[in-house]
């Protein structure tokens, strides 16, 4: 329970789902966590709640002055940086290929791609001398197609490439790139699609246990668990991977859900954005 004792982590889209899961595992190893969020509401609640090991920013990770903010108030507030979770995200455009508009596709990609860009950029830039781990949240989708919308399947894919290519760079500096590729898994955002409702976790947990190998639905913790490990020294030979957290479900042929079918979702438009998982 002391794994991450003195680090400092980054962690985006964390006032709920994934996000919130992840900055409350680093809290209970030990280590202080910056609260990034455009929910100014549910970050500073969050981080409220976490003590005076935690600290909220406010952060629209399509603006990269955000994201540089929030690293340097990991430096600022607790003297340094030692990890980065890229973790903001949306469900972004859905439909056919055929129909999805350019600026949808844009902005997606801004959330999902961009930001992650941005947010290895800026905390490597605090790390190259002392080292430190940046994970990003990947997806099922990024590493098979038929997994996901079209725009954030490219996306997540897109999230493998940068972590393979930014740690041939950056091993070098001791710092380590990793990404997790969560399947399944009860959020706000997973609720969004499967309940066409973010708060209706009851309808999505019994929905998503259906397409699971193992039987349950995957829950924010049990990506949390792979995040933290990987921002821990048990993962010290660890770089440049991409680690599924899925019940196997990328190997087992199950039926992909049509995500070409779907029409509208919340969160989907700009006006509804979290940038949480």
């Amino acid at each position: 329970m002391n794994r991450l004792a003195d680090r400092t982590v980054v962690v985006t889209g964390a006032a709920s789902g994934i996000g919130a899961a992840t900055a409350r595992k680093v809290i209970e190893e030990g280590g202080n966590v910056v609260v990034a969020d455009l929910q100014d509401q549910r970050g500073q609640a969050l981080a409220d709640e976490l003590g005076e090991r935690a600290t909220f920013v406010h952060a629209d990770v399509t603006r990269e002055e955000d994201i540089a903010g929030a690293v340097q108030t990991a430096i600022d507030h607790f003297g340094g940086l030692h990890g980065m979770v890229n973790n903001a995200g949306i469900v972004g455009a859905i439909g056919s290929i055929m129909d999805t508009p350019a600026e949808e596709f844009d902005f997606t990609m801004s959330i999902l791609a961009r930001a992650v860009f941005l947010g290895i950029k800026h905390a490597a830039r605090a790390m190259q001398d002392s080292g430190g781990a940046i994970v990003s949240i990947a997806s099922t989708a990024g590493v098979q197609g038929g997994l996901g919308p079209h725009v954030y399947t490219m996306a997540k894919h897109g999230v493998v490439g940068i972590t393979r290519s930014a740690a041939s760079e950056l091993s070098s500096m001791g710092i380590r790139v990793n990404a997790v590729a969560p399947g399944n898994t009860v959020t706000d955002m997973t609720s969004s699609v499967v309940a066409n409702d973010p708060e209706d976790y009851d309808a999505t947990t019994r929905k998503l246990a259906e397409t699971s190998p193992l039987g349950y639905a995957g829950q924010a913790e049990d990506i949390a668990n792979a995040i933290v490990y990987l921002l821990s020294d048990e993962s010290r030979y660890v770089a440049g991977h991409t680690l599924v957290v899925d019940a196997g479900q990328t190997s087992s042929g199950l039926e992909k859900p049509p995500f070409f079918e779907i029409e509208s979702a919340t969160m989907l438009h700009r006006g509804g954005v979290r940038q949480s998982k």
